[in-house]
């Protein structure tokens, strides 16, 4: 049986402004949401949150289109 560890809520106030703030500027860096998830132990939905939180202009999906390469 997998066990997950506790959730990990950040109570509103300056750790988890802090927190996002953190978050906001790797992210704005070029890191990925995934990527800040593995970094930080959080869920994808926790790590989206804080950075919509911190006002961090949130990137289009990515990765590979369907179609024939431009000339």
């Amino acid at each position: 049986m997998i066990r997950k560890s506790p959730a990990r809520r950040l109570a509103p106030g300056p750790e988890r402004d802090r927190v996002a703030a953190e978050l906001k500027a790797k992210y704005e860096a070029g890191a990925s949401i995934r990527a800040l998830t593995q970094e930080t132990g959080r869920s994808y939905g926790g790590v989206y949150r804080l950075l919509t939180d911190a006002g961090a202009a949130l990137r289009s999906r990515g990765g590979a289109t369907q179609g024939g390469s431009a000339p």
